[in-house]
């Protein structure tokens, strides 16, 4: 019997994870130590925004390096997951009757293979990605997440990565460490209680959450992909956070595993 997988949010901050040793890391490898393997990846990026939903059929993804102006190492790293595109013809029909895109051009962007290359180093676990729609709003994702969640039991690990609080305006270029912002503070203690509670309304119609929120999800690309961890959620799934730390002042490196 295939024992349920967990669901993941890991949170990618910077391009310079992979490199970069004052951030958080060596968290996902210890993380990695205590999950089961799982058959395949299925990602929901910050990075994949689209129009309507789509997933990546391609059988050797690219390692795609969307930044600019970072140190020449990173353009360097190369993560050679191979795709799945069974998995991901097979969510173009859990998925029915909502039109999911098949798309063959896509590869494994920044947010996707800076996390999964600590969690997964040998680059030998399968992976497709389902892009964000950012027409749809927040309850869409969730409901989203919820539909996937079945895939769980078929050893599928469910993965959003992006990051909890997201203000880039108010982010401490060049000046670290910097200490946290108090609001972002508040807002993720309150995440995480009602994460722990597994009460998802609020953090579905986060806008309503106040100013902290506010501040904290300035535009919700970074955001979204956690409604998906918390959707696939079932009955009984304990909600743990192995990864914690914020960057700059304003970016929150929490990670959630949900089961």
């Amino acid at each position: 019997m295939t024992t349920r997988t967990p669901t993941l949010f890991l949170s990618h901050g910077a391009p310079t994870l992979p490199i970069d040793p004052s951030l958080p890391s060596g968290g996902f490898t210890v993380l990695s130590e205590h999950l089961p393997r799982p058959r395949s990846v299925l990602m929901l990026s910050a990075h994949w925004g689209t129009m309507r939903p789509a997933v990546s059929t391609a059988t050797k993804p690219e390692t795609i390096h969307d930044f600019y102006g970072f140190p020449r190492a990173l353009y360097e790293i190369q993560y050679p997951a191979p795709g799945a595109p069974d998995l991901a013809r097979r969510l173009h029909m859990v998925l029915s009757p909502i039109a999911v895109r098949l798309d063959e051009s896509w590869g494994l962007d920044h947010g996707t293979w800076s996390v999964l290359r600590h969690v997964y180093p040998d680059a030998d676990v399968p992976v497709i990605q389902f892009s964000i729609d950012e027409t749809r709003p927040a309850r869409f994702h969730y409901e989203l997440g919820a539909r996937l969640s079945p895939l769980r039991d078929e050893g599928i690990l469910i993965a959003g990565s992006g990051n909890l609080v997201h203000n880039l305006h108010t982010y401490a270029w060049g000046r670290h460490p910097a200490e946290p912002y108090e609001w972002a503070v508040r807002f993720e203690e309150r995440a995480r209680a009602l994460m722990q509670v597994g009460d998802h309304d609020p953090l579905i119609g986060y806008e309503a959450l106040g100013r902290d929120a506010q501040l904290s999800i300035p535009t919700p690309e970074h955001y979204l992909p956690l409604l998906y961890v918390l959707g696939a959620q079932q009955p009984g799934d304990a909600v743990s956070f192995p990864v914690e730390g914020v960057d700059g002042g304003s970016i929150s490196m929490l990670a959630v595993k949900v089961g």
